[in-house]
């Protein structure tokens, strides 16, 4: 199983974990269903990002061709609200000198939850996520035109980091839901598995990653869909 995916996938209640952690969803999903999975995923990133990897990274060259199911689990990140730029968040880190990386740093940081508050701009429009998802699922069905894909619709979250507003869901939700019509891709609604651990205190603190009832959950629906596709 090739999972490309943002840090849901390998973040838990107290922070990320090496890609091999047995509790990660899709570590649990492989286990369930006696699968090898190669999770190709980073924090922060949204269906441009997975599409880069499809394009870019030799290991997913290399799943490919020996892949039972690909799985697309990003999408969050690109409703989130994002009133600054999106590549002003991915430049920060390059900054010099480090004194004023420190002050750019924060100074985003104070300004993003603030005025996540004040506007619907979002890391990545639905059109665009959509059409990035959609351009993975062409150049796979080249390739392997019997290949089964599931992607995902985005979780939710209690982030101070965001606002706690979350107003790019639901558009993103009926762009992915147009597109999986279209596709016949099936969609795993992570919002339905995790709602409960994200508000119930047993999360990351964070408010964005779950813990691990949030990865069971996910675990059985992503079985269940891959299942019904396989």
């Amino acid at each position: 199983m090739l999972v490309i995916a943002d840090s849901l996938s390998y973040f838990g209640p107290k922070g990320g974990l090496p890609a091999d952690h047995p509790r990660i969803w899709p570590n649990l999903v492989a286990s369930e269903l006696d699968w090898d999975v190669e999770l190709v995923a980073r924090i922060g990133w949204t269906c441009r990002d997975g599409y880069w990897a499809l394009i870019g990274d030799p290991r997913v060259w290399a799943a490919v061709p020996h892949a039972g199911a690909v799985v697309f689990a990003v999408g969050g990140m690109d409703s989130l609200p994002s009133p600054l730029p999106t590549a002003l968040r991915e430049l920060i880190r390059y900054v010099r000198p480090a004194g004023l990386r420190r002050v750019v740093r924060s100074v985003y940081q104070w300004v993003q939850p603030r005025a996540s508050k004040l506007g619907s701009r979002v890391a990545l429009p639905p059109e665009l996520s959509v059409d990035y998802l959609e351009q993975c699922r062409t150049a796979l069905a080249q390739l392997r035109p019997d290949l089964p894909m599931v992607a995902v619709l985005p979780s939710v979250h209690d982030c101070d980091a965001y606002g706690r507003v979350h107003g790019g869901r639901e558009p993103a939700v009926r762009a992915l839901e147009s597109w999986s019509a279209r596709t016949g891709v099936p969609l795993v609604d992570l919002k339905a598995a995790v709602r409960d651990n994200i508000f119930s205190g047993d999360a990351n603190p964070d408010g964005i990653h779950w813990g691990w009832d949030g990865h069971c959950e996910v675990a059985t629906s992503m079985v269940k869909t891959l299942r019904e596709v396989g």
